[in-house]
């Protein structure tokens, strides 16, 4: 499971601290929480993705089965892929949730290319429903098979549903962070813990997580 350094960061400053692309881990001892570690082998089991741009507080990309919180890019609540107010999601998960978070933040810091990307994907992925928790072992053996041809890469399809790691990496592709030679469905939780493997593209890098305790 991730290096816990516990209090490392407070809510508030790892909000004010985060920039778009910087990735957020979540682990929870719920059982949908331990169901998701399990089928996935990952001692995580949500990940998200900060969105900073213009003069919008910091939001949060990422999918869930909750409705409670509006979405950004709609503006109405729905399940699935949402675009949420960063500082309420972190609360949410942390308190309702009983989740613990920790923050990976992108090096170096994403420019215009890749937040028009990142925005690209938000714009095509929002509203993406959510597969049911009984789908995940088949979904993620497959996904086990995740070569994609030659050929095939660099297609822009829109699935008619993902999980949250799917979600995150068809957008760091459409970023140009990850390659597309393997299909968004081998991408689970733990990929975006520093002890897994991560194929950033070169140049580009995670770093180690940073605990982050509840607001000051």
């Amino acid at each position: 499971m991730p290096h816990d350094r516990r209090g490392a960061l407070t809510l508030d400053e790892a909000v004010d601290l985060t920039r778009s692309g910087d990735i957020w881990i979540f682990r929870g001892s719920r059982a949908p929480d331990r169901i998701i570690r399990t089928f996935t082998n990952a001692p995580v089991n949500h990940v998200g993705m900060s969105v900073v741009v213009d003069d919008l507080p910091p939001l949060i990309w990422h999918a869930e089965l909750g409705r409670k919180q509006v979405d950004v890019w709609t503006g109405a609540h729905h399940r699935g892929t949402q675009l949420h107010d960063l500082r309420t999601a972190l609360e949410r998960w942390q308190t309702e949730y009983d989740n613990r978070v920790w923050l990976r933040q992108l090096h170096p810091e994403a420019g215009q290319r890749e937040e028009d990307g990142m925005l690209r994907a938000i714009a095509r992925l929002d509203g993406i429903s959510f597969p049911s928790t009984g789908g995940l072992a088949g979904r993620w053996l497959r996904g086990r098979d995740a070569y994609v041809p030659r050929r095939e890469r660099g297609r822009q399809a829109t699935p008619a549903a993902a999980f949250c790691a799917e979600i995150v990496a068809r957008t760091y592709q459409e970023m140009g962070l990850l390659p597309h030679d393997r299909r968004a469905t081998w991408y689970d939780p733990g990929r975006f813990w520093s002890g897994d493997y991560l194929p950033l593209a070169q140049g580009w890098e995670l770093g180690g997580e940073v605990a982050v305790g509840s607001a000051a």
